[in-house]
């Protein structure tokens, strides 16, 4: 006999969403706020979005942003997509504990170290630091949440259907990009979104790694929360909340569109031999 929810959970459960979400709904409530003081409400207005649009000095940072994320995370994807096939499919080879410890350390090392880390190679290479170095700093620490969204996908991989396909004469190249390449695409796209996540979030390793002309919304946010809160604040990060959750369900949609698709291919298929 299954028991209902119990009040303790009910509360557990209330406490914590609101712990977690309260304050994003109440910056969202107060991006609308006609007074400038953001702790005063002084009635609904979208004149700080409009301000925003001749803000150049954060739409300038927004668009480092944006191109930073995108280019890290399309870049740690691919990367993360190899480690992730060559720890699975790879088996046991010399240096194995070695390469997996590499791949994963990020994952469990304080991003103070990571970008101070970073930062010392930079200097000791002589590299100027800007656009790229933040890039590389990023794809560095993205890579590895890649590789393990991937990795858990090829786990369960059916690896027949790639046997099935090269006996009948398809390349392994080829064999990747048309057989296994679709499967696991959800946790491609999964892993590209949680690395571009991840960069559009990043204030430590991006503030060791950036220089002139390159500087990020967060750094740009953190600055000027020091001088005090601004309304125009407010609404910037309103706007990626809006992005960044736009991003995740349609990503949940596209993987939930696949998983129906291949659930019917396979009614289909079994009908067929039926």
């Amino acid at each position: 006999m299954t028991r209902g929810p119990t009040w303790f959970n009910v509360t557990s459960l209330v406490v914590g969403f609101s712990f977690l979400y309260l304050p994003i709904v109440l910056l969202v409530i107060y991006s609308f706020n006609k007074s400038r003081l953001v702790t005063v409400w002084g009635g609904f207005s979208v004149e700080w979005y409009v301000s925003l649009l001749h803000n150049e000095q954060l739409l300038d940072a927004a668009w480092v942003t944006l191109r930073v994320a995108f280019v890290s995370a399309s870049v740690a994807t691919v990367l993360g997509t190899a480690a992730a096939l060559v720890l699975v499919r790879s088996g046991r080879f010399i240096g194995r504990s070695l390469f997996s410890g590499m791949i994963f350390a990020p994952l469990v090392m304080p991003e103070v170290i990571l970008g101070l880390s970073l930062l010392l190679l930079f200097v000791a290479m002589d590299q100027s630091r800007g656009f790229w170095t933040v890039i590389l700093a990023h794809t560095t620490f993205a890579m590895c949440y890649v590789a393990v969204v991937v990795q858990s996908r090829l786990v369960g991989f059916d690896k027949s259907i790639e046997e099935a396909a090269e006996d009948l004469g398809c390349p392994p190249v080829k064999t990747f990009f048309l057989i296994t390449l679709p499967i696991i695409l959800p946790g491609v796209v999964a892993g590209w979104m949680l690395a571009f996540t991840l960069s559009l979030d990043d204030l430590v390793i991006a503030s060791f790694t950036t220089g002139p002309g390159a500087t990020t919304l967060p750094m740009k946010i953190y600055s000027q929360v020091r001088l005090g809160v601004t309304p125009e604040i407010n609404a910037v990060c309103t706007i990626l909340v809006v992005l960044v959750t736009m991003g995740v369900i349609a990503a949940s949609l596209a993987t939930r569109r696949q998983q129906v698709q291949k659930e019917r291919d396979e009614r289909t298929a079994f009908g067929a031999e039926g």
